[in-house]
């Protein structure tokens, strides 16, 4: 099967995680994205935090959280995104920028609003007692 590889930033906060709404989409996605050719993980989730969050991740703090596998939201059938997740301390004030609409704290209570891939994390949070 084919899929996407994506990475992403789990900021955790008062029980919520940190979620953003791009422009044109219909679901609330964990902040992150694609890598560009030659990128190892950090660089990557580096940069896409930083062009869409304006803030900075401490690289000496980044924290492999794992790997989830799920249908790619809005793509054919057997089309997966594979996110593979890290938690990081970051420094700045977070402000929606580039192609990002809005930044939202979710709770497991949001799960309608999340993509599949998401729900996975959702799920694994909520078992560690991370979200409410």
């Amino acid at each position: 099967m084919n899929s996407i590889d994506k990475l992403a930033w789990i900021e955790l906060q008062n029980k919520s995680i940190l979620s953003t709404k791009s422009y044109g989409k219909d679901k609330y996605y964990i902040p992150g994205g694609k890598r560009e050719n030659g990128e190892t993980d950090e660089q990557a989730l580096l940069r896409e935090i930083q062009e869409e969050l304006t803030v900075q991740l401490d690289p000496s703090s980044l924290k492999f959280f794992g790997v989830f596998e799920a249908q790619a939201h809005g793509h054919p059938a057997g089309l997966l995104v594979k996110m593979s997740c890290y938690t990081a301390a970051y420094s700045g004030t977070l402000q929606a920028s580039a192609e990002i609409e809005s930044l939202k704290w979710l709770t497991y209570s949001d799960r309608d609003q999340i993509s599949e891939v998401d729900k996975l994390i959702f799920d694994q949070l909520k078992q560690h007692g991370l979200i409410d």
